[in-house]
């Protein structure tokens, strides 16, 4: 049930009623037609821009279709009054009935209310994190992580069918340096003093992978050259290293269905089909770049370079994919990987980039939109940076990672849950303040605690009413007298229970999960102030002298907790049985 949804096919009707009695021309679209809630609640529970939207195409003043909509509108049940105002807008004003039937259609379906199939099964790969598999997840990654994760639960919750994705690095020079880091780290374990070159990892957590590699291969390594060691101990160093993040992920709770691979686009001619095929479109050119304004990027040349026609495609310049000496770029792979996604069969791809790919994003889209014919939307997002502080100070960085703040240091100072959800608090592409002591404390100022706090006390109310003995499971609930609730408080929380599956769609729509946080921080507001009332008002409470009279008001209060719940399973967090 999406009451909204049902209020604007009710719109609908009344447009296709009044083309059909002549008041309006036949042909009209009613597309741009939307029923949403008013930005002052005191001019009704819901609006309607449908005047304002057929006015022009019907050669009409928008108060006279207004007048005619009205009028239709006030017939349905469901609909107290429907007034016209200022230049044509309707307010609408819902009957008690249409408000209680929002809890019983989610008592009906619990945590999967909300659910719609608006993806109408399409495909979408999501990749995210996809960070180098060099050395533990920092703090930047989690926000990726949970990010993406959110968004594809947000994505199969209606009804898209999702792959979550993690593409490995595996194929480029940073790699070889992981190996020579690691075999710093082998010398090490056998006694000799770790000597790091430039640019090699130090961080302590390549000592496990060293004495690791010690006990499978013993000292066969320490006196070669690397042109004896490097491939083998490479491909020990990344098994190791994407072990390590697994659990990394693991610990946000966060799955990956596939694992994809860059060495394997390596000398297996899928680099040169995926060229091939945009060569095929004439897209493909020997040249020289001019040269760029600012920093120049790594992969310009004053050179005649293999070139592709991204300018076609929406982007700034046109990008090299092969460098003058014949080898491939750094985008070459990542046309070939997303040549790949679109083979597959993907009728969306999603990238999630950390905001030090901006620049990356034009030539990708612009890879995919020429790869697909314009078939295959992809939508780049990206995820700002993350300041992380306690006791008022930088958190430091973590001495077993050597330069930055580690997931698991994040994980273990607050919690997974509060992690995942302090991380969709803002607006992915908007930088983000992490306080640990503030996402700890107790009040309303901290959203987690908020959050979670709304559900338990919910929790507390049935398992007070279980200990009077009265049946409150959510059969019992299912048959309460739901006419009793007819007290403008609980409109107001039935209100903004019904708002949720339109947010739903929204977020999926705009693939935007933060703003998933942000209803359940307003629906854990509307159950905080109705409690709040109900210290002051003993009609309100939820647990009343009976349970014939408690028992609309406690399936009214059950009803916020099953869609506090299925807000917090899209967002990967365990909703709270009691706070303590």
């Amino acid at each position: 049930m999406n009451l909204f949804a049902d209020i604007r096919a009710a719109v609908i009707d009344a447009v296709d009623a009044m083309t059909r009695g002549g008041s309006l021309p036949e042909g009209l679209e009613t597309r741009g037609i939307s029923v949403e809630p008013p930005r002052d609640a005191s001019h009704g529970d819901m609006a309607t821009n449908a005047a304002m939207v057929l006015a022009k195409p019907a050669a009409k003043k928008p108060r006279d279709i207004a007048t005619g909509l009205a009028a239709l509108l006030a017939r349905d049940p469901r609909i107290a009054s429907a007034e016209v105002a200022g230049p044509g807008f309707l307010n609408l004003r819902l009957a008690p009935a249409a408000w209680q039937g929002v809890v019983a259609a989610v008592l009906d379906q619990g945590t999967a209310f909300g659910r719609s199939g608006m993806g109408e099964g399409r495909k979408v790969n999501v990749e995210y994190v996809s960070a180098n598999p060099t050395g533990p997840l920092h703090v930047g990654h989690t926000r990726g992580a949970v990010f993406g994760d959110a968004l594809a639960s947000l994505l199969a919750f209606t009804g898209h069918d999702v792959t979550r994705e993690y593409y490995v690095n595996d194929g480029g020079a940073q790699v070889d340096v992981l190996a020579r880091s690691v075999f710093q780290r082998y010398r090490e374990a056998h006694g000799l003093t770790p000597e790091f070159g430039d640019g090699e990892y130090p961080g302590d957590y390549l000592v496990e992978v060293g004495e690791a590699l010690k006990a499978k291969v013993g000292d066969a390594y320490l006196d070669k050259g690397e042109q004896y060691w490097l491939e083998e101990v490479r491909d020990f160093a990344i098994d190791a290293m994407m072990d390590l993040i697994r659990r990394d992920l693991d610990l946000l709770g966060v799955k990956m269905d596939e694992f994809f691979s860059e060495r394997s686009l390596y000398g297996t001619g899928r680099i040169e089909a995926a060229l091939e095929a945009l060569d095929d479109k004439g897209l493909i050119y020997t040249g020289t770049l001019e040269p760029p304004k600012g920093k120049t990027p790594e992969d310009w040349e004053p050179r005649e370079q293999t070139l592709f026609k991204s300018t076609e495609h929406g982007d700034d310049v046109d990008r090299p994919v092969k460098k003058s000496d014949g080898s491939w770029t750094y985008f070459a792979p990542d046309i070939a990987y997303h040549y790949d996604k679109i083979e597959r069969g993907f009728d969306a791809l999603i990238d999630v980039f950390g905001a030090d790919h901006g620049g990356y994003v034009k030539r990708m889209k612009a890879a995919v939109s020429a790869l697909s014919d314009g078939k295959v939307p992809l939508d780049v997002k990206l995820t700002q940076l993350v300041k992380l502080t306690k006791d008022g100070q930088p958190f430091k960085m973590s001495k077993r990672a050597g330069t930055f703040v580690t997931l698991s240091d994040v994980v273990d100072l607050v919690g997974a849950d509060v992690t995942r959800f302090v991380m969709l608090t803002r607006k992915n592409d908007a930088p983000l303040d992490f306080d640990v002591d503030a996402v700890l404390e107790q009040s309303r100022d901290n959203p987690v605690w908020y959050v979670q706090y709304a559900h338990a006390r919910i929790m507390s109310v049935l398992r007070k009413a279980a200990e009077q003995g009265w049946d409150v499971s959510d059969d019992a609930l299912r048959g309460a007298d739901l006419a009793a609730l007819d007290h403008e408080a609980e409109a107001a929380l039935m209100a903004k229970l019904a708002e949720w599956p339109r947010m739903v769609e929204i977020a999926a729509k705009g693939h935007e999960p933060h703003r998933i946080a942000f209803y359940l921080y307003d629906l854990a507001g509307a159950l905080h102030a109705h409690w709040n009332r109900g210290n002051d008002v003993a009609d309100l409470r939820f647990l009343q002298d009976s349970r014939d009279t408690s028992l609309p008001k406690v399936a009214l209060a059950r009803a916020t907790a099953l869609v506090i719940a299925a807000g917090l399973g899209i967002l990967g967090v365990e909703p709270a049985q009691e706070m303590r």
